[in-house]
C-alpha cells in the first residue's frame, strides 16, 4: 500500500490485560510500514464522534506493561448508539468519520461483540480487522485471546490464597469467578487452584451434589472446601426453566407475544444475580459448616499483562499491520499455535467458544476427584 496510508485503531468492550500491548503491537508496525496511524478515543462512540488521536513512537513508548487501554473503552454499538437521550444508527455517520479522516484501514480491539460491529463496518463498506480480546475466551475461531492468561493467573492466585483461610477456619469458601456465559476461566483457575469443587455454565449442577462431596470431605478428616463458581453457571432446575423460556421467545408466533416471552426471559436472568450468595447459604445448611463468599470481580480484569497476553497481543498486532499492507480485510487475526491466522468475521460474529463436555481439563478434573456439580 501507499506509504501515505493512515490507518487507526480502537479498543471496544470490556477492558483487559494486553490491550496496551496490542495497541503497541499494531502501531508499530504500522509506523514501520510507513503509515500515519491514530487512535479513537472509547471505541466505537469515539468513531462515531470523530475523537481521535495521533499515535507515534513517542506515543506508544512506555505502554507495553500498563493495563487496561490508553484509548479508553465503551460497550457502545454502532447501529444502537445512545446520543442525546435517543437510541440512534450511527453506521452513516462513522462511515463518513472514517472516509473524513482518510483512513485506508481500521483495527478493532475486542470480543464477541466487537467482532459482530465490526462485521456490521465491513459491510458497510469499511476496511476492517479485528483483534481477538476478553479474558472470557468465549470468542470463537481462535487458539487464545488477549487477556485470558492473565486472569487466568489473577483467578489462580486468588483461590490458591483462599485455601489457607478456609483451612484455618474450617469453612467452606465460594469464590465467584467471571466468564460471562463460558466456563474457561473458572474451569482453568480451579483446576490449577486446586479447588474441591468447580462450576460451570455447561454443566448444570444441583446443590445435593455438591454437599455431599464436601460431606464426603469432612468424613474423610478435611473440614474445609474451595468452591470456584463461574458468573454464569446455574442450577439444573435454573437452567431447565432458563431454556424453556429461550425457547418461548423463540416459538412465538407474533411480536406481542415475543416481548411477552423476552420479559419473562429477562426475569429469569435476573433472578441469578446473587445466586453465589445463595448457594453458599444452601451449602452451609447441608453440611453444616459456615461458608462465605469471595466475589472476584473486576480485580480479574486490571493490572499489569503477563507475559504470554504481552506476546499474543504483539504477534497479533503486528500480523494486523501485514494483513493492512496485503490488503487484507474483513477478518479477525486469530491466534492458531505459534502462527496467526486470519479468519472471516462472518465465520467468528454471533458464534460463542464454549467448554465442551469432553474437554481435557474436565476429564482431568474428574480424575483428580473434583466435584462438577452434576
Amino acid at each position: 500500500m501507499a506509504s501515505a496510508t493512515k490507518v487507526g485503531i480502537l479498543t471496544a468492550g470490556g477492558d483487559s490485560p494486553g490491550l496496551n500491548a496490542a495497541i503497541r503491537g499494531f502501531g508499530k508496525a504500522a509506523i514501520g510500514y510507513g503509515w500515519d496511524v491514530v487512535g479513537y478515543r472509547d471505541g466505537f462512540r469515539g468513531l462515531a464522534e470523530d475523537r481521535r488521536v495521533k499515535l507515534n513512537k513517542a506515543g506508544l513508548a512506555g505502554i507495553l506493561t500498563i493495563g487496561g487501554t490508553v484509548l479508553g473503552t465503551s460497550r457502545d454499538k454502532p447501529h444502537r448508539m445512545v446520543v442525546d437521550g435517543e437510541t440512534r444508527d450511527m453506521t452513516e455517520t462513522i462511515v463518513a468519520n472514517y472516509r473524513k479522516a482518510g483512513l485506508s484501514a481500521l483495527v478493532c480491539i475486542g470480543g464477541g461483540g466487537t467482532a459482530k460491529n465490526a462485521l456490521r463496518l465491513s459491510k458497510a463498506g469499511l476496511n476492517v480487522i479485528t483483534l481477538p480480546k476478553t479474558i472470557d475466551f468465549d470468542l470463537a475461531m481462535t487458539d487464545a485471546t488477549i487477556g485470558f492468561a492473565t486472569a487466568l493467573q489473577i483467578a489462580t492466585d486468588a483461590i490458591d490464597r483462599l485455601h489457607s483461610t478456609a483451612h484455618s477456619h474450617h469453612r467452606i469458601i465460594v469464590a465467584e469467578l467471571m466468564g460471562h456465559g463460558a466456563g474457561w476461566l473458572t474451569l482453568g483457575a480451579g483446576l490449577a487452584g486446586g479447588a474441591d469443587v468447580i462450576l460451570i455454565p455447561e454443566i448444570p449442577y444441583t446443590v445435593g451434589s455438591i454437599a455431599s462431596a464436601i460431606r464426603r470431605r469432612v468424613k474423610a478428616g478435611t473440614n474445609f472446601s474451595i468452591v470456584a463458581v463461574a458468573e454464569g453457571a446455574r442450577s439444573a432446575e435454573d437452567a431447565k426453566a432458563l431454556a424453556a423460556a429461550a425457547m418461548r421467545v423463540e416459538k412465538a408466533p407474533d411480536r406481542s407475544a415475543k416481548e411477552a416471552a423476552r420479559a419473562e426471559f429477562d426475569l429469569l436472568e435476573l433472578q441469578h444475580v446473587g445466586n453465589t450468595l445463595r448457594l453458599a447459604h444452601q451449602l452451609e445448611q447441608l453440611t453444616g459448616l459456615e461458608s462465605r463468599v469471595s466475589i472476584l470481580g473486576y480485580v480479574q480484569r486490571g493490572g499489569t499483562p503477563s507475559p504470554l497476553d504481552r506476546l499474543l497481543a504483539t504477534r497479533v498486532g503486528s500480523a494486523a499491520a501485514d494483513l493492512v499492507n496485503d490488503g487484507t480485510f474483513g477478518v479477525m487475526v486469530a491466534a492458531r499455535g505459534d502462527t496467526t491466522e486470519a479468519v472471516p468475521l462472518s465465520e467468528v460474529a454471533g458464534k460463542r467458544n464454549v467448554v465442551p463436555i469432553d474437554h481435557p481439563w474436565l476429564t482431568a478434573a474428574r480424575h483428580v476427584g473434583t466435584c462438577l456439580g452434576d
